[in-house]
């Protein structure tokens, strides 16, 4: 039997076809092969066309179809986890009225905040966990208020995962956890939060009917079926932000269990079975996929916008002509501290562990005399790892005390040089998995169908392929990130 699992990235379409008995994946492609465009009209503004997500997928199903590796119509279940916060906004006929305003977008984080102020604080946090801050409640807030006309029109909103379900489906539906992150959802009586909805001026119609994570959200029509190869019928069982989705994809599910992901953004996602806040709001609470009003599972999560995009950023221009894997020997030729070199890698938007700042991306003490290509690769990953570590200290601030934190053995944690660095400034190991979102998307298809009885049974095979362990002097290391702190504080 095989699972389907879609991942809607920022940079692309992933998707892998899963064997169910041991959570394998059989075929896995994505598209495009470069990085998709970001469309930034203005300063701090970031969208996508759901169109596009929707083609990339259509391509890569049909590239693994002509694959020959499998008969896509033993196909028994599909899964989609997709970039979190984005908004989707559509008419009567679910066409797009307007680009998707993606999670890294800021121009609605005055709204958030101003809401913030309004609803109180003490509520806020109370009944949502978080600000309204810069999340999709906000956004949409942003296009009733500059964009009348296209308010007007919207019949449903949806979230990046939901537009790819209904393309496939025709039906739209959405969870409580894909509420919370977007700041819809009241945990202190457990359904949509009147209190936002009036304040922005929302009408309830637009909200699609709620299910949990692990259930039918539609099955697939027979036109789309007939595009994609498909078998008309078979279930979208799972839906799940991309964190969410990593955390599941790690069989991070209970309390006291941690993941983290080095991606174009930067997360380390803490279970918990409290409604936990923070009170300035620098990590965000949200229902975890197997959140259920009797069973308490809240994700914690701490987001650094700027990680491998920053990496990215000075591969292309300092060594375009050079593969990651080059790069990163590069830096690893250059002795702990980069010389002096410092770098704030956050010029991605508004940063929510700095209290929604825009500080951007900073370069301090470069010395033309001494540094070269190879000081600011190895100075990117001590920037980015040290930013872990700040965001680090405040989820510790917030009670999460991890004793081993797991990780996907991809993007940045391909890096040996940034893993070490990671978990010498962490002071926690790391397990590195062969994981993947789509593949993680697959299984919670599988969960979701009734094709695995148990998540354990899910995840029987699972181990891991590597645990690196913090070296026992760490001073070099603790010496690094106090000047980072430092050179971070008086630019922020």
């Amino acid at each position: 039997m095989l699972l389907l699992g879609i991942d809607v990235g920022t940079s692309s379409i992933k998707v892998s076809v899963v064997n169910a008995d041991d959570a394998s994946a059989i075929a896995s492609t994505q598209f495009p092969e470069t990085e998709a465009d970001i469309i930034s009209k203005k300063a701090g503004w970031a969208e996508q066309e759901p169109e596009s997500w929707w083609e990339y997928t259509r391509q890569c199903i049909q590239k693994l179809n002509a694959s020959g590796k499998f008969d896509p119509k033993d196909i028994a279940a599909i899964g989609i986890a997709y970039q979190m916060h984005g908004l989707v906004a559509v008419d009567k006929s679910n066409k797009p009225l307007r680009p998707s305003i993606i999670w890294c977008d800021s121009r609605a984080a005055a709204l958030g905040n101003a809401a913030f102020d309004a609803l109180g604080n003490e509520y806020c946090l109370q009944h949502f966990l978080n600000s309204p801050g810069n999340f999709t409640a906000s956004k949409l807030a942003w296009v009733r208020e500059n964009e009348p006309e296209i308010f007007r029109k919207i019949a449903r909103i949806m979230l990046p995962g939901d537009y790819i379900a209904m393309k496939l489906t025709g039906s739209v539906t959405t969870s409580p956890s894909a509420l919370s992150e977007g700041i819809f959802w009241d945990f202190t009586s457990d359904g949509l939060s009147e209190k936002i909805m009036d304040h922005f001026g929302f009408d309830n119609t637009i909200i699609p009917p709620v299910q949990q994570v692990f259930s039918i959200h539609g099955t697939v029509t027979a036109g789309a079926a007939a595009d994609l190869g498909l078998k008309a019928g078979t279930p979208v069982a799972y839906k799940a932000g991309d964190q969410p989705n990593n955390a599941l994809s790690l069989n991070v599910m209970q309390p006291g269990e941690i993941a983290a992901t080095a991606g174009t953004s930067g997360v380390i996602y803490a279970v918990t079975d409290q409604l936990s806040h923070d009170p300035l709001s620098r990590v965000n609470s949200f229902a975890h996929v197997n959140h259920t009003p009797a069973e308490k599972r809240i994700g914690v999560l701490l987001c650094i916008n700027g990680t491998g995009i920053m990496n990215r950023w000075m591969k292309d221009i300092a060594g375009n002509t050079l593969q990651y894997a080059e790069i990163n020997k590069m830096a690893e030729s250059i002795a702990l501290g980069s010389e002096g070199l410092l770098i704030l890698p956050f010029g991605n938007g508004a940063e929510r562990m700095l209290e929604n700042r825009m500080p951007g991306a900073q370069i301090g003490r470069l010395q033309f005399t001494v540094h070269r290509e190879a000081h600011l690769f190895r100075a990117v990953q001590e920037g980015i790892a040290c930013a872990f570590r700040y965001g680090f200290d405040i989820l510790k601030e917030n009670g999460v005390t991890p004793t081993v934190i797991r990780a996907g053995k991809a993007n940045m944690f391909l890096s040996r040089l940034f893993t070490e660095l990671f978990v010498n400034l962490t002071n926690v190991p790391v397990e590195l998995y062969k994981n993947d979102g789509s593949v993680g998307a697959a299984i919670g298809a599988g969960i979701g169908a009734g094709i695995y009885s148990s998540r354990e049974e899910a995840f029987q095979s699972y181990k891991p392929e590597s645990l690196t362990e913090p070296e026992k002097n760490n001073e070099q290391h603790e010496e690094l990130y106090g000047k980072w702190k430092d050179f971070l504080e008086k630019n922020i």
